[in-house]
């Protein structure tokens, strides 16, 4: 999906209605429309990029600056918020359904239905030498 009908992109354009929180020169943050819980919102990076590896750092860092800001905000508007969840699908695999960088930041209490699905081996843990073989790995792709 391009920049010409990505939906985020015509929300930050003001081609369509949106419920803006803040906005500045890397970001804007509005409200989901699909919310899991009231005061569900989205902070969008303003640039067109479909994956986190896309943005550079600064905007990366300030998509996740204005999110903590807005999870201290839910804590005090009078939304029902016992808890925030952070939630950041990077890739089709991962459940990303608009191929916009997007974080969705979600007010949580007890009881709201929302749950995380982990699989039957969770409980499982690795071998240390899987883990640290995959650090190394890390590591080595983080030089490049």
């Amino acid at each position: 999906m391009n920049e010409n009908n990505c939906v985020f992109c015509k929300l930050i354009a003001g081609e369509s209605e949106v419920s803006v929180i803040s906005e500045d020169d890397l970001c804007v943050a509005f409200m989901d429309v699909q919310p899991i819980n009231p005061g569900h919102a989205l902070v969008v990076s303003r640039r067109h990029a479909a994956y986190l590896g896309d943005l550079d750092e600064d905007e990366g860092a300030q998509v996740f600056r204005v999110a903590q800001r807005i999870a201290a905000a839910l804590r005090k508007c009078g939304v029902k918020c016992d808890g925030v969840n952070l939630f950041l699908a990077d890739g089709e695999a991962a459940g990303q359904e608009v191929f916009h960088v997007h974080l969705h930041v979600f007010p949580r209490y007890s009881g709201d239905e929302f749950s995380l699905n982990l699989p039957e081996d969770y409980e499982d843990r690795p071998p240390r030498e899987e883990l640290n073989d995959i650090a190394q790995r890390l590591r080595l792709a983080l030089q490049t």
